[in-house]
């Protein structure tokens, strides 16, 4: 392996995730697991040590340069091979012991993921598990870039090595007080008129629940944007709208949550990157084909 390359790599990784999440640095720095102002440092080591510039900085943006973007695709696959091979003799002198990162969609902070990671960690004890909860598209592009080993993505990605592991079920969540309330089932054409409160766009739930209700004939009015689905079913259980949301295994009582007609899933994938080979990921991706639920 090249000394310079070795020497380079904690560099390169900066450049490869700056590249992978389109030049924001915030997002760059939280994908390896690093302050900021450490990030900004070694690109800036990594311009002198090259004597190219690699980043144009536009007010409070920065973009990256021809060449560094040239750069980053050209140098990506070596340094994923670099990782690989330190990760692997770390797993070779010890198979017990190593590092998985391990990303969780915001949608399945509950459920059954939480129960299978816990278990996999009873059975593996010294497997250092670093989680990361972010939307479907911000986990795909960390896998692809090799920033996440592995991740649970909903609906499966594109571009990126997956399996099948189960589906999700979509349902209509509505104040309790809400005049579908009380129904066993409902069609989506039924919440024309009503006010959602939704994702922002760049989710993947955002776009199935907009792509639905367009199926039914209208427009979803989205009054309100959060990120966060707990915060969406408080708001729906206080009257600020409905949403169309994963089923919970056990639905609070403060909410209703109304299966749809026609029923309404997504499939869920189990994701793999190029660091994905050394015995822990491994196990781990055994552990959660084979421990996944049909529906979750």
């Amino acid at each position: 392996m090249d000394d310079l390359l070795v020497r380079l790599a904690p560099q390169l990784r900066a450049l490869d995730a700056l590249a992978a999440h389109d030049g924001h640095m915030t997002r760059a720095a939280e994908a390896l697991g690093i302050p900021q102002s450490s990030m900004s440092r070694r690109i800036q080591a990594l311009e002198e040590e090259l004597r190219i510039p690699l980043l144009v900085h536009t007010g409070r943006t920065v973009e990256l340069t021809p060449l560094a973007v040239s750069l980053s695709r050209q140098l990506r696959g070596p340094l994923h091979e670099l990782l690989h091979v330190l990760d692997a003799a770390a797993s070779a002198a010890d198979p017990a012991r190593g590092t998985v990162r391990f990303g969780i969609p915001l949608t399945m902070g509950t459920g059954p993921l939480p129960d299978i990671i816990a278990e996999f960690h009873r059975q593996n004890p010294l497997v250092s598990l670093h989680l990361k909860q972010a939307h479907g598209q911000q986990l795909a592009r960390d896998v692809a870039a090799g920033s996440l080993d592995v991740a649970v993505l909903l609906p499966p990605p594109a571009g990126v090595e997956h399996t099948i592991i189960g589906r999700q079920e979509i349902r209509a969540v509505l104040p309790p007080s809400h005049r579908l309330a009380s129904r066993k089932r409902l069609r989506v054409s039924e919440l024309r008129g009503e006010t959602f409160v939704a994702n922002p766009p760049e989710y993947t739930l955002r776009g199935l629940v907009a792509g639905l209700c367009r199926e039914a004939g209208f427009e979803p009015s989205i009054a309100i944007e959060v990120t966060e689905f707990s915060l969406i079913r408080r708001l729906v259980q206080i009257g600020l709208g409905v949403a169309l949301l994963p089923a919970e295994d056990a639905p609070r009582a403060a909410a209703a949550e109304v299966p749809l007609t026609p029923p309404v899933f997504r499939e869920v994938a189990l994701a793999w990157g190029p660091t994905a080979r050394t015995p822990p990921v491994q196990r781990l991706l055994a552990f959660v084909r084979d421990a996944f639920p049909e529906e979750a």
